[in-house]
């Protein structure tokens, strides 16, 4: 009944968004100061969320001319812009936790009653950024469901028996690999081994979590193919030598930390339920084995159309959106190729289905369009320079604190646009001017580690919770799961400060 009541209610949010939007038209005024036109070049609805679009415009120039009609970069917005998109994200908090039956059977509906509004103002308003938004969404969503799929195809066999020493050696696998087939990838391969490791264990929550916070998140640092921020910096100019180099010691020590951290967690999980109940006596013992190993084949295939987007159709600008086509179609196919050479049983035996994807899909359909305004009134504070930061610590925590919650690819390039302007001595040479060290390693370890703080931080997440809760896992709601995050990644992140970037 009061879930009903919430829905209700939120119809009143497209009544408050065209009051605001007559009360306070945007500015599309341009401000081409020096040393701005840069940043809102740089920032302007180019950032694409997973190893998704290059930006159009070059060297700091945008195409007035681009995709025809809307303002074409960040204008000043209302605040009240923000509403859908804390509703959103409160109805995926609150709601399940008041029904969670409810919510099961009805989330399309929220998000179809939070995204259509504002993808329809939002077109009307910030026309060119809405398109890009929606490229960005279909990319995100080709690049998540081939992972799904193919990972779907890949089936671990083997009598593992769940320990401390288990658990903690797949999370450290997961935190290398990660970095080297993309987050997503490393988790959708590994998720489900896990789980069935684990399948007799009392309390296995703390498992999934940690899984969440090394493989799908901290684990993907060291290489720009790990996280879409650090394929962003490389398409920037960032050498791809500099990422593994200079955020090695960061992923070691949190990684580290982490896996530390969780083997005592574990062991005292263990403890407490008086051990691991015993395997079934009548269920044979597996050698191990991966079977549908081809499907690395194609795993491979989604990694090298990522690559080849990035270096070869970023350079074809007269193609326009039809390079973000041909993206999603070669990860369709290779998706559409592993459903037809992978055997239905296997996918069985692997508790395969298209709930997971289907959840992320209609849910982050909503959270594309309502962000828009967030991501339009952050991007217009970095090009009016409003947004002055000087210290290492500001970009790591600022960054970090925003990517959590909104999309980290757009906000990474935000962040880095602000750093062009410093300069120095030892400076990384990047597109349009000169980074600071100190700041590049503030900046990408912040949208890549603080991925990790909610569910919607990083894609990932919230397919490792639907993968998990289908799998008869209870995962901690949205709150709760953060709930988590600061207790544990808080103070871990404070020592990362202090270690990194307390000058």
């Amino acid at each position: 009944m009061i879930a009903r009541t919430m829905l209700k209610t939120a119809f009143l949010v497209p009544v408050l968004l065209l009051i605001s939007m007559f009360s306070q038209a945007p500015d599309s005024t341009r401000h081409d100061a020096p040393g701005i036109s840069l940043i809102a070049a740089a920032t302007a609805a180019d950032g694409h969320s997973d190893y998704v679009s290059a930006p159009d415009a070059e060297y700091g120039h945008e195409t007035d001319d681009a995709h025809g009609g809307g303002h074409h970069g960040p204008v000043n917005i209302s605040i009240f812009w923000i509403i859908p998109f804390a509703g959103i994200l409160l109805s995926i908090a609150i709601i399940p936790l008041i029904n969670g039956h409810w919510w099961h059977h009805n989330f399309p509906r929220v998000s179809l009653l939070f995204g259509l509004p504002m993808a329809i103002l939002m077109f009307i308003t910030l026309q060119e950024k809405t398109i890009h938004v929606f490229v960005e969404y279909c990319s995100f969503i080709a690049l998540v469901g081939s992972l799904f799929v193919i990972s779907g195809g890949i089936l671990v066999r083997g009598s593992f028996k769940s320990s401390p020493m288990t658990n903690t050696v797949f999370l450290l696998i997961g935190s290398v690999i990660a970095s080297f087939i993309g987050t997503a990838g490393a988790s959708m391969v590994l998720i489900r081994p896990m789980l069935r490791i684990n399948k007799n264990r009392k309390t296995k929550l703390h498992i999934f979590i940690f899984f969440i916070f090394a493989v799908s998140n901290i684990g993907g640092s060291l290489t720009p193919l790990g996280d879409p921020p650090l394929f962003l910096g490389f398409l920037q100019g960032v050498p791809f030598e500099w990422t593994l180099i200079h955020m090695l010691p960061g992923w070691a020590f949190a990684i580290g930390i982490l896996l530390a951290l969780f083997y005592l967690v574990d062991s005292m999980m263990i403890k407490k339920d008086g051990g691991v109940p015993a395997d079934d006596p009548n269920e044979p013992k597996q050698k191990f084995a991966i079977l549908g190993s081809y499907n690395f084949i194609f795993l491979l295939g989604v990694m090298g159309t990522v690559i080849f987007y990035g270096t070869v159709l970023r350079s074809m600008e007269h193609l326009g959106f039809i390079r973000d086509a041909i993206q999603v179609v070669l990860m369709s196919l290779m998706a559409f190729l592993s459903l037809k050479v992978t055997p239905k049983p296997l996918r069985e035996e692997n508790g395969f289905s298209w709930f997971p994807v289907k959840e992320v899909a209609v849910l982050f359909a909503a959270i594309f369009a309502c962000m828009i305004p967030a991501l339009n009134i952050l991007e217009y504070k970095g090009m009016t320079g409003a947004l002055t930061l000087t210290h290492a610590w500001q970009y790591f925590w600022m960054t970090g604190v925003l990517s959590a919650f909104l999309d980290n690819a757009p906000t990474y390039l935000t962040f880095l646009s602000l750093g062009k302007t410093l300069g120095g001595a030892g400076c990384v040479a990047v597109y349009g001017g000169c980074v600071p060290q100190h700041i590049l390693l503030a900046i990408a370890m912040g949208a890549v580690f603080f991925g990790s703080m909610s569910y919607i931080g990083n894609a990932p997440n919230f397919m490792v919770k639907s993968i998990c809760e289908e799998n008869k896992v209870p995962m901690p709601s949205f709150l709760g799961y953060m709930g988590w995050s600061i207790c544990i990644l808080g103070p871990i992140f404070a020592i990362v400060t202090f270690i990194f970037f307390r000058g």
